[in-house]
């Protein structure tokens, strides 16, 4: 495939792309040639263009406006605050459909050096591990932080009371429009799973308070493909990608994801890398067993969210996707196990 930038991602049926390509003849030059393109999966495509300066290779991710500017803050303003530039994604170049629906980011390609399939005692596990360390450390009470609040939205217990209620009332809602009794059966059994976390709200409050570690910045989707660990000049170096669910809480909620990426067994070297990264710093992490109500705690509340836009969809005319959806936020629920053995 070698084409010129007015055919980018034609037939994709992507919007805005007229100021996609707009974008990139300002980053890459007016003769610019397509080399190749993929997707990854969906919204986020690779690409890579020959230009008058050698090969660019690029990632393309569509956000809504929302995510987009959250990200934007992060990269641009708030990691910078606290001396982390290099930390987040390598953003290139922003791109904005003329109606304001849609936002095209572009990144420099960071390769395939993510850390999904590592092991817990990875040299490149140790370096994220201690980057995230990095970012609670320096957030925690740092004067930006009421500005992420109010940009990227509470992830603490603010977070897992809406989420669980939303959740519960939207499968109530279903109940009332009529539904086939194995789906009835399932918001049923999923609503007295939200009742119960309703009635321990207090409780976990009290253990995201007291265990949950310092309020900070949170990345807010740990996954080990989000985390990217490059070869620098004096050891490793981790950046953290897709900040498009940042917000304001606990430190466990990001922990807590990080770590159950990782089988069982690899988990404890991941948090010793972290619990020595944010000691070395004066922060003190709670032992293991008071960490367990908090992880449980972030992981049900980021559940029930998930199971929040299945149900929404159900209503909205979407069955098919919606019940398999619900069915396996029901399923994950059930099979739940604590973060830490």
């Amino acid at each position: 495939m070698t084409e010129p930038l007015g055919t980018l991602l034609a037939g994709t049926g992507e919007p805005a792309l007229v100021e996609l390509r707009a974008a990139l003849r300002e980053l890459a030059g007016v003769h610019a040639i397509v080399v190749d393109e993929r997707e990854l999966k969906r919204r986020v495509y690779r690409v890579r263009l020959a230009t008058a300066g050698g090969w660019r290779r690029l990632i393309l991710k569509r956000m809504d406006p929302v995510q987009a500017r959250r990200t934007a803050l992060a990269v641009e303003r708030w990691l910078p605050a606290v001396g982390l530039d290099g930390a987040g994604p390598p953003l290139a170049a922003v791109a904005a459909a003329r109606a304001g629906d849609w936002v095209w980011h572009v990144y420099e390609d960071l390769g395939d050096a993510h850390l999904a399939g590592a092991s817990g005692d990875d040299p490149r596990v140790r370096a994220a591990a201690e980057l995230i360390a990095a970012l609670h450390v320096r957030f925690a009470d740092h004067p930006l932080l009421p500005e992420c609040r109010a940009q990227a939205g509470d992830l603490g217990i603010r977070a897992f009371e809406t989420n669980v209620r939303d959740l519960g009332a939207a499968l109530g809602r279903i109940l009332r429009a009529g539904a086939e009794p194995e789906h009835a059966a399932l918001c049923e059994r999923l609503i007295a799973r939200m009742d119960a976390l309703l009635a321990q709200r207090d409780a976990r409050a009290e253990a995201l308070d007291a265990f949950g570690g310092p309020e900070t910045l949170l990345h807010g989707d740990l996954w080990t493909t989000n985390a990217f660990v490059l070869d620098g000049p004096d050891g490793p170096q981790a950046r953290l990608i897709d900040w498009d669910h940042a917000g304001v809480g606990p430190a466990a909620y990001d922990l807590s994801t990080f770590l159950s990426r990782f089988p069982p067994a690899d988990r404890p070297p991941v948090l010793a890398a972290y619990r020595a990264a944010v000691e070395r710093a004066g922060v003190a992490l709670p032992s293991a067993a008071e960490l367990a109500l908090a992880f449980d705690t972030a992981e049900r509340g980021r559940l029930a969210g998930c199971g929040l836009w299945p149900a929404v969809a159900v209503l909205d005319g979407a069955p098919e996707w919606g019940w398999r959806q619900l069915a396996g936020v029901a399923e994950w629920l059930d099979e739940l196990e604590p973060v830490l053995a």
